[in-house]
C-alpha cells in the first residue's frame, strides 16, 4: 500500500497506489535463467515500461546477495542508478511501527485490546468517530473505520505549491475525523494512514518518547541498519540516491525529490534495499518479536472487495501483508510509495529468502500504467522468492 495520495490515482480504496492485479500478468520467467540473470531481466523489464530508475536486491538462505539496477538516477545527467541508493521508505515503515507496538505488548506496557481513548482521551471524537470503540489492534489492521484524508498533490502545480507544507499529527487526525467513519470499528477493512498517526501517538504515550526514537533503539541499532534514518522535516535524502520522478501525464514528468512528507513521523524514513531486506528477514525469522506476538502479527484477514479485485488472495495482518506465491505458499511484505519512490518487497515464511525492488519513478497518470508498474515489480518479487523452490 501507499503512504499518501500524492503520487497516484485514488481509485476505489481512497489511497494513491493500487495493489497489483496478480503476478501472473507480469513478465514471464525466462526458462533456464539463473536467479541472478532473472533478477537482471526483471529489473530491465520494469525500466522498459518507462520507469526511470530501478534497483533490486535479493538475499538467499545462505546470506548471498544478488543486486541488479537499470535505468538512470538522474534524467538530466544520465548517471547510473546506485545499487546501494537511499529511497523514501514510505508505508513500509508501518511494519516498523507495528513491531514496536507488539514489543510493548509483550512487555505488558499496552494491550492490543486497549482503546484509543484509553491512551488519547477525546482525541478521536465527532462526526460518528469514537475512540472509546476503536482498539489498538483495529488501528494496526486497518479495521478501525477511520476515514483517510492525508493531504496530497495530483498535478505539477500542486506539487510545487505544497511540497514543503508541514502538518502536525493533530492536524492530520482532525482532517480524518471531519469525515464520518467508513464503517463501524471491526466491521470492514479500509487502508488508513491516519490509524498509524494515532499509533505513533500511542507509542509516545506508552514510552514517553517519540515513535521514531523507539524504532531506532529497538530495531535499527540492534540489527545494525545504519542505512535507515528518520529525516524529520528535511526535504533531502542522503547520498547516494536516485532522483525521484512523478508522471502526471503526457509531457508532465516532474522531479519530485524535493519535498517534506506530510506525515513526518511515519513517512520521513529513508532506507536502502540492504536494510529493508535485513529488517524483514529478522522480523519473520523471529529475532524481533516473541513467538506469540509474531503469531499475532501474522493473523490476517481479507482486505476489501475492491482491493481483492486488484490483489487476488491478499490478506492483511498487523502491519504486515500476506500474498500468494506462484510456486505455492505465501510470502510477507509491506510495499510503500511516497514522493516518486515506489518500493515492493517480500520475505518467505521462514525469513530465509527476501527481495526488495525500489523504483524512482511513479507512473501514476493512468490505471494502466499503475497496474503495469505494480505487476512488473510484483513479478520480480515472485521470481526472486520462488527461485529456490524452482531449482530444488
Amino acid at each position: 500500500m501507499t503512504s499518501t495520495p500524492r503520487k497516484r490515482l485514488a481509485v476505489a480504496i481512497g489511497v494513491a497506489m493500487l495493489f497489483t492485479a496478480g503476478v501472473t500478468n507480469g513478465v514471464a520467467r525466462s526458462a533456464g535463467a539463473s536467479p541472478a540473470e532473472q533478477l537482471r531481466r526483471d529489473t530491465e523489464a520494469i525500466h522498459a515500461l518507462g520507469v526511470s530508475g530501478v534497483q533490486a536486491r535479493v538475499i538467499g538462505p545462505d546470506g548471498r546477495q544478488s543486486v541488479a539496477t537499470s535505468g538512470t538516477a538522474d534524467l538530466g545527467t544520465g548517471r547510473p542508478v546506485p545499487s546501494d541508493g537511499y529511497f523514501r521508505m514510505a508505508s513500509t515503515s508501518k511494519t516498523l511501527v507495528a513491531t514496536v507496538v507488539l514489543q510493548l505488548e509483550a512487555e505488558g506496557r499496552l494491550s492490543l485490546d486497549d482503546t484509543v481513548d484509553h491512551w488519547l482521551p477525546g482525541v478521536v471524537r465527532g462526526h460518528g468517530n469514537d475512540g472509546r470503540r476503536i482498539t489498538v489492534r483495529q488501528l494496526l489492521q486497518h479495521t478501525s473505520g477511520i476515514h483517510d484524508d492525508l493531504p496530497g498533490y495530483t498535478t505539477p502545480e500542486e506539487y510545487h505549491e505544497q511540497r514543503h507544507d508541514l502538518y502536525s499529527a493533530e492536524q492530520l487526525i482532525a482532517r480524518a475525523i471531519a469525515h464520518a467513519p467508513d464503517f463501524r470499528p471491526g466491521k470492514g477493512w479500509a487502508y488508513s494512514n491516519t490509524g498509524y498517526v494515532l499509533l505513533d501517538l500511542i507509542v509516545q504515550k506508552a514510552t514517553g518518547r517519540p515513535a521514531h526514537q523507539e524504532i531506532e533503539d529497538r530495531i535499527l541499532r540492534p540489527l545494525g541498519l545504519h542505512g535507515t534514518r528518520w529525516m524529520g522535516t528535511s526535504p533531502d535524502l542522503p547520498q547516494p540516491h536516485a532522483r525521484a520522478y512523478q508522471l502526471f501525464g503526457p509531457d508532465a514528468r516532474v522531479d519530485v525529490t524535493d519535498q517534506i512528507p506530510v506525515d513526518r513521523e511515519n513517512l520521513s524514513w529513508v532506507t536502502t534495499t540492504r536494510d529493508e531486506n535485513l529488517f524483514l528477514r529478522a522480523l519473520l525469522g523471529g529475532r524481533l518479536l516473541p513467538a506469540r506476538q509474531l503469531a499475532e502479527m501474522r493473523q490476517t484477514i481479507p482486505v476489501s472487495a475492491d482491493v481483492q479485485q486488484l490483489w487476488p488472495g491478499g490478506r492483511y495482518g498487523l502491519g504486515l501483508v500476506e500474498r500468494p506465491l506462484t510456486c505455492g505458499g505465501t510470502y510477507w511484505s509491506h510495499e510503500g510509495g511516497d514522493g516518486g519512490y515506489i518500493t515492493l518487497n517480500g520475505v518467505t515464511d521462514d525469513g530465509r529468502r527476501s527481495a526488495v525492488v525500489s523504483m524512482s519513478e511513479a507512473r501514476g497518470d493512468t490505471p494502466q500504467h499503475i497496474l503495469e508498474q505494480e505487476n512488473a515489480a510484483s513479478t520480480l518479487i515472485d521470481h526472486a522468492l520462488c527461485a529456490g523452490a524452482r531449482r530444488a
